[in-house]
């Protein structure tokens, strides 16, 4: 049985990952993306404001390497929220309902002591590839 090829994702839609990461990876029919923050691609800044705005962003973010992959959020599968602090729980469980339609992806929602640039909310997802991606990586 043939080894199934990775392809990385590459889009200026999204922030550029750091040296150690790929915004995300095509491996069959399947796309896999990293953690994201709530970081504007245009600026490479930190977005300001509540945990619902970080959230919003983080999600814009996602649906941008989804879609250089050739899936979407409505092709999302699996998705693991990281939130520093539970009580934003309702907050960010408003905003990604805003994003997502039914059937919803499955999903894994924890608290954890901390997360990366002090962020209060990390997102990765994985999502079917639906598109042809040949022209987008």
């Amino acid at each position: 049985m043939p080894k199934p090829t990775r392809t990385q994702i590459n889009t200026t839609n999204a922030p550029r990952p750091a040296p150690f990461l790929s915004q995300g990876l095509v491996v069959g029919d399947v796309v896999y993306c990293s953690g994201q923050l709530g970081v504007d691609p245009k600026t490479g800044k930190m977005v300001e404001g509540s945990v619902k705005d970080r959230t919003r962003q983080i999600l814009q973010n996602l649906s941008a390497v989804l879609e250089a992959g050739g899936s979407s959020l409505q092709d999302a599968i699996k998705v693991n929220i990281f939130l520093a602090d539970m009580a934003d729980f309702p907050a960010v469980n408003e905003v990604y309902d805003s994003f997502f339609v039914d059937p919803k992806p499955v999903r894994t929602c924890v608290a954890v002591k901390t997360l990366p640039a002090g962020s209060d909310v990390e997102i990765e997802c994985s999502g079917l590839v639906r598109k042809d991606r040949s022209s987008k990586l």
